[in-house]
């Protein structure tokens, strides 16, 4: 009987190999012609795979290799589609490109035709297997290759990380996090669409793609990556279109970060040598130029690509590969000179590093998360996003962003939006229009309890309704957002044509300007993100405009708030009037606080940039309090701020003090609000 079962056995697995149709002249005596022109395509696309292979051992880019390989492997394929050995290759080829989800297929058929056609299936059925979502499958592929293969030395880093990403995957889309993760179609194409950026309102995008641009394609019918970009209309994102300026070359060009308030960009081109470099271009109109090497000590003989800033601008984070031999790591640099872009050298950011490929990264406006992608760590699979938060000045242990944002697939690339509750990634899991598409995450915040024992259901996602889920441990992203976005126009108060004019923040505290940038002159756009815990002076200026200002007193603590304003400006003439927002005096008294020198001195510097000009300084109160009182405290109040100018230089025949108490009101005294706008100290010129 026993003997009788092992013959069963044996017959059963010749006849599953005997479906194996190997490239032998003997298997084809029929079609002679075309075995030899199937067997050279299929020789010449293995010299590619192996080429291929020798990268990806080292964690390096395979390039174009198994594109190449594919190519003349396609050919071979329609001659003879039941060759293990080719399904074989052709799924390798697959899983380490943008379209891993057709190696299953090729990785499937090539195990059911035998098994035993390379010493490396059992790997990759295993990969096959967990990019299917069957991880105890695949674990147990991985664990038979590793008992069977120990010859592999130099493969076991990736077979352990396998196992580990099985068992990450299992845990992790056991407890979903809160959040839905929708296919963005507006932005996506079946090519590679990825390295997302938006601004901090969430309503401009920046991103790069190797869609059809016009260019000549490479030799296998790619195209160069260039930079593209949309706007959200009531919601919708617009068609995208390539960036204007000088920014996209016939090159590879890839995005990596627009400043929080898009006015500058980080970006990475191709040098002649083959390596990335990191460049950064600006915003100037319509159009992004003015492109420049950011650092010669950041952009070495290595790649460096997918950089970010900082949220005060002060230091860049960047992924650079080990000089061309190894995988990514994360590296930091600190300014030497600002003003020329000029970085120190790198230093590696081993908290957020690992023996894999690590980056791109992006530092959320909060100042105190990181968000990054790795294939190390706990991954699920291939490129997962991250979430590390400084304290104490140092990086704490990262926390894998959990399902569904990560997948057993590759998802990579995260912005954010200020308030944390929208980021939008990339990702090459199934479901999109081909290779790496890109994906809107909303974040659903904290647990509720329903109010009945009943399911509480939220409100639907883009593709379903779900099920509010119990969770035993919740990824809070940028749970607390203390930022306030100051977001709008400048204008021109008659024509209300766009202004381009410059922003000064200063920190009133302290007097010092802490930002300085130009609105865009194309639209007027400006966008700023102010930290809580701080009173800020916003100045507006523009050639041949009087100054307008703004004051910001963000509390410690204040949760996420966003101002959305039309600013208009005046032109210089008589009659032309001001208000000093950003100047202050002590309850009752006329004694001028010293958070109010930093506005007082911008209105010193106009008068001396414009030596004929002469203006009234009037003081204006609210209605409380008796009109003898107002009217003494507003002119004592005025002749103050006079007296204060006439201390920095300014001649007193070309100032006026008024007080006019509380007779010209600007707004109802019939609330807390309209009684602050009343109070207030105005300039208007009499003669220029």
């Amino acid at each position: 009987m026993r003997s009788l079962l092992t013959l069963v056995v044996l017959a059963f697995a010749f006849n599953s190999s005997a479906q194996d149709v190997e490239f032998k002249a003997a298997n084809f005596k029929d079609n002679k012609d075309a075995f030899q022109t199937a067997l050279a395509a299929y020789e010449k696309g293995t010299e590619h795979w192996i080429l291929g292979n020798e990268q990806v051992f080292m964690v390096k880019s395979p390039k174009l290799h198994y594109w190449k390989a594919l190519a003349e492997f396609e050919k071979a394929y329609k001659f003879n589609p039941k060759s293990a050995e080719l399904n074989f290759k052709m799924g390798v080829c697959y899983a380490h490109s943008s379209y891993k989800e057709k190696c299953i297929k090729y990785i499937y058929a090539a195990y059911e035709l035998n098994p035993l056609c390379h010493h490396f299936m059992k790997y990759y059925m295993g990969y096959a297997c967990q990019l299917d979502g069957k991880y105890d499958e695949a674990i147990k592929h991985f664990k038979a290759f590793e008992e069977e293969y120990r010859k592999a030395d130099e493969f076991n880093k990736f077979t352990t990380q396998r196992l580990k990403e099985c068992a990450s995957a299992k845990t992790l889309t056991a407890a979903p996090i809160r959040a839905w993760v929708d296919f963005v179609p507006e932005l996506s194409s079946a090519q590679d669409d990825y390295a997302p950026s938006v601004t901090i309102d969430g309503e401009e995008i920046i991103f790069t793609s190797n869609r059809p641009n016009g260019h000549t394609p490479d030799e296998v019918g790619g195209y160069d990556a260039d930079i593209y970009t949309a706007t959200m209309v009531n919601g919708v994102w617009q068609t995208p279109k390539a960036l204007r300026g000088t920014v996209n070359t016939t090159k590879d060009d890839i995005s990596s970060n627009l400043s929080y308030n898009g006015t500058k960009m980080l970006y990475s081109v191709l040098n002649d040598a083959g390596n990335y470099d990191i460049y950064e271009a600006f915003l100037k109109g319509a159009d992004w130029t003015g492109s420049v090497n950011f650092s010669t000590n950041i952009n070495l003989r290595s790649n460096e690509i997918y950089a970010s800033y900082d949220f005060d601008d002060k230091l860049i984070y960047y992924a650079k590969d080990n000089d061309g031999s190894g995988g990514y790591d994360i590296f930091v640099s600190a300014p030497v000179v600002k003003r020329t872009r000029e970085y120190s050298m790198p230093t590696r950011v081993s908290d957020v590093s690992t023996g894999f490929n690590d980056g791109p990264v992006y530092l959320h406006p909060d100042g105190k998360t990181m968000f990054f992608a790795s294939e190390g760590f706990n991954s699920m699979g291939g490129y997962d996003i991250f979430m590390a938060q400084k304290k104490g000045g140092l990086w704490q242990a990262p926390i894998n962003l959990g399902y569904p944002i990560n997948t057993a697939y590759d998802d990579y690339f995260f912005a954010a939006t200020a308030n944390g509750k929208f980021a939008y990634i990339s990702s090459n899991r199934p479901g999109g229009k081909g290779g790496f598409d890109i994906y809107k995450v909303t974040f659903w915040g904290p647990e509720k309890k329903p109010a009945y024992a009943t399911q509480d259901y939220l409100l639907a996602s883009i593709a379903k309704p779900i099920q509010d889920p119990e969770l035993v441990g919740e990824v809070k992203v940028a749970a607390t957002i203390n930022l306030t976005v100051f977001k709008g126009i400048t204008i021109d108060q008659l024509t209300k044509k766009p202004v381009e004019a410059v922003i000064e923040i200063t920190d009133n505290t302290s007097g010092k300007v802490i930002e300085t940038f130009t609105t865009n002159s194309a639209t007027g756009k400006f966008l700023i993100s102010l930290q809580a815990g701080g009173n800020y002076g916003i100045a507006v200026k523009a050639d041949g405009y009087l100054f307008h200002s703004e004051n910001f007193d963000i509390p410690a603590g204040s949760d996420y708030n966003m101002v959305n304003k039309t600013i208009e400006l005046k032109n210089i003439k008589c009659g032309s009037k001001i208000a000093l927002r950003n100047v202050f005096f002590d309850t009752g008294k006329s004694t001028i606080r010293p958070e109010s020198y930093p506005e007082l001195d911008r209105l010193v510097k106009l008068m001396n940039d414009v030596p004929t000009l002469k203006i009234e300084l009037s003081g204006h109160t609210d209605n409380t309090g008796s009109a003898t009182s107002n009217q003494t405290l507003s002119q004592s109040r005025a002749q103050a701020v006079v007296d204060y100018l006439a201390g920095k230089g300014i001649a007193k025949t070309r100032m006026v003090a008024k007080g006019y108490g509380s007779d010209r009101p600007v707004a109802s005294n019939d609330s807390a609000e309209g009684r602050q706008e009343n109070r207030r100290t105005e300039f208007e010129i009499t003669c220029n």
